[in-house]
């Protein structure tokens, strides 16, 4: 081909390109494209070669984000020490010298627990009367009570949490596992953002929080709205029918693909994969919103009115989507930043996600699939030990200690692991940092932290960073 007929071809191109009126979705048609017009479905969604290196666990993470920081001290490290000292002045040798958010420069004093606790399942595990449903559930999770983070404010904690750095615009976790070990939804995305809002100062969640950073488009998160339309634009436009789009979509693939083929652009095929993931999408986002198979009472348990945009629906369309083979799934509640009213807040907070996280774990289990799926609950930090008084009694960002749990997918349940000091302050015993969570994951779905990375700018990209990330081997069965 002469250079004046491929420039032509180029320009040819493009003006059909841009006066193609087709949605996304429709655009995807070029999925089904074989020999006689109708091809199988392709493997877009396989994950890398070496993939698992591991004997694996887990198939699937679903995380459950308390965007904000709830309260540790309120939900499930008890600490009497604390209760005697309300009041008193906190001591400065926990605190000086150290990061404190709101607080710096105040004078600091000790608020003890707001609530009470009481002993829970077989190993008596303290759970906050905050969280009647979490106490029932005891037995299945593993409350690791010595988090630790590197970032006091929300934004970047919950950059750190999400992508094992502060630095905006590396690869999510969602990401990464889905890189690594595909998908195992040829419908669906491999990865599926889903927020709800209720409690005290919602922050908002930018959606760079579930890029894919370095790593190829096709693999960052995919929110889908909790109300109306799920995924925008992904209708076809009124009045163009399937035999148009095909007709026209099988000749944009055609072409996309002698493009890619000279220019070798990645871009390239990542448009390509969207188109065919969205057109997928238009038939299988439908179905799977459609709750109208689910009997009553698995409504009632999960106290879920479909379509509402709750956390409690939010948890339904998790199962759903986990049972339909989606690799990771990202709820956050928004309302969890308790400065003031904590009191309040926290019942409004623990009102709206308590039952509905117990109803996910039970409905898994009652599936066969909790033993596969790995539920994380937490947030991107925990709170001060020390009173803040905006509204009633309340409590400062805090990074040195802090609660989560995880169940399920080859945890052991109905154990704690690590501890704070008497004040809850300092994690001291069985240290876990973000990064070590991160490892602990990714072992579960069988891939070694240590021999998963991507080169970038001339280093080797980890989502445990280039630290000593540890695998927490004494939580797993």
């Amino acid at each position: 081909m002469t250079p004046h007929s491929t420039f032509e071809t180029q320009v040819r191109r493009r003006t059909f390109l841009s006066r193609s009126a087709v949605g996304v979705g429709g655009a995807a048609l070029a999925a089904l494209e074989t020999a006689d017009g109708r091809s199988p479905v392709t493997t877009l969604n396989s994950g890398l070669p070496a993939m698992p290196q591991l004997l694996p666990k887990a198939k699937r993470v679903i995380f459950l984000c308390m965007a904000g920081g709830p309260s540790h001290l309120e939900t499930f490290d008890y600490k009497p020490k604390l209760a005697s000292m309300d009041g008193h002045p906190m001591p400065s040798s926990f605190t000086e010298g150290q990061p404190i958010a709101q607080l710096q420069g105040k004078e600091l004093r000790c608020q003890g627990p707001l609530t009470r606790f009481k002993p829970c399942g077989s190993n008596g595990i303290m759970i906050s009367d905050f969280l009647p449903w979490h106490q029932k559930m005891a037995d299945d999770i593993c409350v690791i009570r010595s988090m630790v983070t590197e970032q006091i404010n929300h934004d970047p904690a919950h950059t750190f949490m999400n992508t094992g750095t502060a630095i905006s615009g590396r690869p999510s976790m969602g990401s990464w596992i889905n890189y690594g070990l595909g998908s195992e939804s040829q419908n669906l995305p491999g990865f599926v953002v889903m927020t709800s809002v209720g409690g005290r100062n919602p922050q908002p969640i930018a959606s760079r929080q579930w890029s894919s950073g370095f790593l190829p488009g096709r693999y960052q998160g995919i929110e889908f709205n909790a109300t109306g339309t799920p995924v925008h634009y992904l209708d076809s436009p009124a009045g163009v029918t399937v035999d148009s789009q095909r007709t026209l979509i099988n000749t944009v693939r055609k072409m996309n693909r002698h493009h890619s083929r000279q220019n070798r652009n990645p871009s390239v095929e990542t448009r390509i994969a969207a188109y065919e993931m969205a057109f997928r999408m238009q038939m299988s986002v439908p179905e799977l919103l459609d709750t109208s198979s689910e009997p009553q009472h698995i409504l009632e348990m999960y106290g879920a009115t479909p379509g509402d945009g709750s956390y409690a629906s939010n948890c339904l369309l998790a199962r759903r989507l986990a049972e339909r083979g989606v690799r990771f799934i990202h709820l956050y509640h928004r309302g969890w930043d308790h400065h003031g009213g904590l009191v309040k807040y926290m019942n409004t907070c623990c009102g709206l996600t308590d039952r509905p996280t117990w109803a996910l774990v039970q409905d898994l289990r009652q599936r066969g699939m909790l033993d596969d799926t790995l539920i994380i609950w937490g947030g991107e930090f925990g709170r001060t030990p020390m009173f803040q008084g905006k509204g009633g009694a309340g409590r400062d960002h805090h990074i040195k200690g802090f609660s989560m749990w995880m169940a399920g997918g080859g945890i052991k349940g109905g154990i704690t692991y690590g501890d704070t000091d008497e004040l809850g302050y300092n994690s001291v015993a069985n240290v876990v940092h973000v990064r070590d969570l991160h490892a602990t994951m990714l072992h579960l779905l069988g891939i070694d932290h240590n021999r998963f990375s991507v080169r970038y700018q001339g280093l080797d990209m980890q989502l445990t960073g280039v630290e000593n990330a540890r695998v927490v081997q004494d939580i797993l069965c």
